[in-house]
């Protein structure tokens, strides 16, 4: 199952890739909604190969996600894989400049079940795919405006 979205910022691609980047900032957001998250110290965090271990409370389960930084590509991207349980997530930011002072930005997030406990998980998702895209679209958006601004 896939989420994507798109957003043009007013911000020049390097300014836009800095913050995108900026995961020690994504690490705080996590932290402020409950998220605990620490980070494998050993592989530098601008690197391919930095590593992630969240708990996070859905349901009223506490879920291991391990994450990882497969691909960066500056002033382009980067892409992040994630397992949970028996899905596989891979996480992609991509950055193309439509100008000096303006950059559109495509985010999409790919789930994969490998069990069959989450392909019954992934397609109870399927089933609410409407609100969890407008939900997703709407926070994209909202981290596009606060670049724009």
């Amino acid at each position: 199952m896939k989420f994507s979205s798109r957003e043009d910022i007013d911000a020049p691609i390097d300014d836009v890739f800095k913050a995108v980047t900026d995961f020690d900032a994504f690490e705080r957001r996590m932290l402020r909604r409950g998220v605990d998250v620490t980070r494998n110290e050993e592989v530098p965090l601008d690197s391919v190969g930095a590593q992630w271990q969240a708990n996070v409370s859905w349901r009223g389960r506490t879920h291991k996600v391990d994450a990882e930084l497969v691909s960066l590509t500056p002033g382009e991207g980067y892409a992040i894989e994630s397992r949970s349980g028996g899905v596989e997530c891979m996480g992609v930011v991509d950055l193309v400049a439509l100008s000096k002072s303006r950059t559109r930005m495509f985010v999409s997030i790919d789930l994969k079940p490998t069990t069959l406990s989450s392909r019954l998980f992934v397609q109870s998702l399927r089933l609410a795919k409407g609100n969890l895209t407008r939900r997703f679209k709407a926070r994209v958006s909202e981290f596009a405006k606060g670049l724009s601004e």
